[in-house]
């Protein structure tokens, strides 16, 4: 994809990938969702499935735990997870760009050897700690503290706060947290929040002393992903969970956020060509007034417009993959990937119950859980008014607020 000469075309072996993840969802995943999502139960069993196939450490090398693939062969696989299952997608996403890629661009060799291999290997789930009551896109404002205490073994980390709206809360056997460690002189021309706080990344293993998952949340859609809250009294870490350098969190931060958005940009094309694969053939068998309802104009430039959108997504996304494989400044890409497909998914799921009637509005056609599901990528990993000022700020090189 976008190899010199501009081919368009997928490789062999990413067609090989997209296949068989398509055949695996369709076979042996589709037939279970149902009762999961009425159950809202984290689908543990299937999780260590992929895993076992290598589908949860996709993007990283092999040394560390991962498949030795590319970062457009992980959108592909996000992409047809979420065609089939939000859910699953979501918890895929969240385990990968945010459990295991700080580790895989910060941790030093003993860290990744300890925790991003069993994460990567698909035999510990992952999740990221960044997202407060009072501190969400402002990570400067992050409340939780971490203080170091000195001692003859090297001394720790003592961690007190807490998060929320965590994805694989009380699933994932590690968690990368945000916790603020100081102030620092503020920046010419910064945002006071920003430049007072030093902000930096733990790594927290879930049997932590003084850690604990709190409430988990009832959703509108991804009923079967974990979201929940993150709570610290008193956690202690050895020094050397300390992921990076000291005040390096919110460079990690940001970092983390633009790998992620690739990913939730995947899965919103997911989302939405799920909602077209239903909206087709309903369209073609579906008869009123004598004729199939995709004959009739109003459906018929509905189906259009969601083909059209969904593939320009899809080719947004695909080119911040791209750009990331390529070392490549990938940010400005990602947020433009990540807000064009999340409202391109709201915009088919809502246009697939449109083409569906009545029907779509009732649980049996499934259509009405795309549009559920397909809100979340409107809001994660930054909402659109975020991806919009991050996009402005880059193109404008002006501070947008």
């Amino acid at each position: 994809m976008y190899a010199p000469g501009v081919d368009l075309d997928l490789s062999s072996e990413h067609v090989l990938l997209r296949d068989t993840i398509r055949d695996f969802m369709l076979a042996e995943v589709a037939p279970q969702i149902d009762e999961h999502e009425r159950a809202r139960r984290f689908p543990r069993p299937i999780v260590e499935r992929l895993g076992a196939m290598g589908w949860l450490g996709i993007p990283f090398p092999e040394d560390e735990g991962g498949a030795g693939l590319d970062t457009l062969a992980y959108a592909i696989a996000i992409e047809e997870i979420g065609r089939v299952w939000g859910s699953l997608g979501l918890i895929v996403a969240a385990h990968t760009s945010l459990g295991c890629g700080p580790l895989h661009v910060s941790g030093t060799p003993e860290q990744k050897a300890r925790y991003l291999v069993p994460m990567a290997e698909g035999r510990v789930i992952g999740a990221y700690g960044l997202t407060e009551p009072g501190a969400g896109s402002d990570s400067g404002g992050t409340r939780t503290t971490a203080r170091f205490e000195d001692a003859p073994d090297g001394g720790s980390w003592v961690i007190d706060g807490g998060k929320r709206f965590i994805t694989n809360a009380g699933q994932a056997g590690t968690y990368i947290v945000t916790a603020r460690t100081g102030t620092r002189a503020a920046k010419a021309g910064g945002p006071a929040a920003e430049a007072a706080a030093e902000i930096s990344a733990f790594i927290v293993p879930a049997d932590t002393p003084g850690f604990s998952v709190g409430r988990l949340e009832e959703k509108m859609g991804l009923h079967a992903s974990a979201t929940g809250e993150l709570i610290f009294e008193g956690a202690r870490l050895p020094a050397a969970n300390l992921l990076g350098e000291r005040g390096g969190g919110f460079r990690i931060a940001l970092n983390t956020l633009d790998g992620g958005r690739i990913s939730i940009g995947a899965l919103a094309v997911g989302l939405a060509q799920a909602a077209l694969d239903a909206a087709i053939p309903y369209a073609q068998t579906r008869r009123q007034f004598g004729r199939p309802i995709g004959t009739f104009q109003g459906v018929a430039f509905l189906i259009a417009d969601m083909a059209t959108e969904i593939e320009a997504a899809r080719q947004l996304v695909w080119r911040a993959a791209w750009l990331k494989d390529q070392g490549r400044d990938y940010g400005l890409a990602a947020a433009q990937a990540k807000l064009f497909a999340s409202e391109v998914s709201a915009r088919a799921t809502n246009a697939a119950i449109q083409v569906h009637g009545g029907y779509g509005y009732i649980e049996e056609y499934k259509v009405e859980r795309y549009l559920r599901d397909a809100k979340l990528t409107e809001i994660g990993e930054g909402t659109s008014q975020i991806q919009r000022l991050v996009i402005a700020r880059r193109i404008l090189d002006l501070r947008v607020v």
